[in-house]
């Protein structure tokens, strides 16, 4: 990990590359939106994608873990495309789920995709978190005072580089709310500075981008 670490609720944290949040205090590792089995549930309904969105999500998370020493993983929210990815899953995304889950302590948050993971998954599920006060949840929660983390929009900022612009995962962070992007890898994304997401985080709020050697840090126009 190589980009600076920066401070919000009172804690210390570092973005990585892949859109987790590393919470040095805590040794813990924070994600939204994994989205698992998404492209199974777009086959089931006659649309065909690569059917490698899970491994390769489960991949990338067990990646971070390691170059992290994490100890802790909270997913908030919509860890699974839908109450029935569970029953998708191939036998190869059990095993290395049940790995996983075995070794960390591992917390589900419930999202608006998957309010009740199936508990043959492991580790533990609630619908929101208080820890060491700050709140974990999957949707930001307009008019909330204490520190916030959530998911659930899939922040996107794009650059313009040489004539081309680029889109990147970013986390949005305002005052008391820190909204995360999408660690999914078949997830979309929505533009920081959309309404639905500036509305929500006061009057002065940035994009966080991170890159391997740097945090670029963009503020969002009121």
């Amino acid at each position: 990990m190589t980009c600076s670490p920066f401070r919000f609720g009172g804690q210390s944290w570092q973005a990585l590359t892949q859109g987790a949040l590393y919470w040095h205090e805590r040794n813990a590792l924070v994600v939204a939106d994994l989205h698992l089995e998404k492209a199974s549930a777009y086959a089931a309904g006659g649309q065909m994608l690569p059917p490698y969105d899970s491994i390769a999500t489960l991949a990338e998370l067990e990646t971070a873990l390691l170059r992290t020493g994490a100890r802790e993983l909270w997913c908030l929210g919509d860890s699974l495309h839908d109450d029935a990815g569970a029953d998708r899953m191939t036998d190869q995304v059990r095993e290395t789920l049940a790995g996983l889950t075995a070794r960390y302590r591992w917390v589900w948050i419930t999202g608006n995709h998957d309010p009740r993971p199936s508990p043959e998954l492991g580790g533990e599920v609630c619908t929101e978190a208080e820890i060491d006060g700050v709140l974990l949840r999957h949707e930001a929660r307009s008019g909330e005072t204490a520190p916030e983390l959530s998911g659930h929009f899939h922040p996107k900022w794009r650059l313009h580089v040489r004539g081309r612009s680029v889109s990147r995962r970013c986390f949005v962070m305002g005052e008391t709310k820190l909204i995360l992007p999408a660690f999914g890898t078949l997830t979309g994304g929505l533009d920081a500075g959309a309404p639905p997401i500036r509305s929500l985080m006061g009057a002065v709020a940035e994009a966080l981008v991170p890159l391997p050697s740097q945090l670029l840090r963009f503020p969002l126009p009121a």
